[in-house]
């Protein structure tokens, strides 16, 4: 059981999307940053993208990474005003863990999933899906615990994960910032 678990382990673990660096993730040769959108970047259903969001979101621009939301969301509408709000494309009923998802957010920025990274706070969906894909997987820390009862139920099949893992449900502050 324990290695069917390791299907689930992202590579990387951090607080929130503030602690990776962009432009060290360039350095290391990755140009795409496939993000998931609630409870990553802003709280589950809101529109209020947080400043802190936004300005990484530029950062990792600057640094010459290639942003693109990846959502599993049913709202379309909702998901492209905020995309357009950070000035990046985005890719509505993604279906994550699946592959499709990832493939035309890869194909939307121009990049090789294997030069990727996925940022997310749902190993279900997000790590997994990246790990099946060839990307870097970071874990972040859910933004807020509000969520949809979907992903309730997963939280708790995570929790499971983790224990196979042997790793701590939820990142510290004094975790290792990417």
């Amino acid at each position: 059981m324990a290695g069917l678990a390791e299907r689930f382990r992202p590579r990387a673990r951090v607080v929130s999307v503030t602690e990776i660096d962009p432009a060290a993730l360039r350095e290391q040769g990755f140009e795409g940053l496939l993000l998931d959108l609630d409870n990553t970047l802003l709280e589950w259903m809101n529109l209020n993208v947080p400043e802190s969001s936004k300005r990484w979101i530029e950062s990792a621009k600057q640094a010459g990474m290639k942003p693109c939301l990846v959502s599993n969301t049913h709202y379309p509408k909702r998901l492209n005003r905020i995309a357009g709000e950070l000035g990046v494309p985005a890719t509505a009923h993604s279906l994550k863990p699946r592959r499709h998802g990832f493939e035309k957010a890869a194909a939307l920025i121009g990049c090789e999933l294997d030069r990727c990274v996925v940022v997310g706070d749902q190993l279900l969906t997000d790590i997994w899906g990246g790990n099946r894909v060839g990307a870097y997987t970071i874990l972040v820390n859910p933004m807020h615990p509000r969520e949809f009862i979907g992903t309730k139920v997963s939280r708790m099949v995570e929790r499971v994960i983790f224990a196979l893992l042997g790793l701590p449900a939820r990142q510290g502050t004094n975790g290792k910032a990417i």
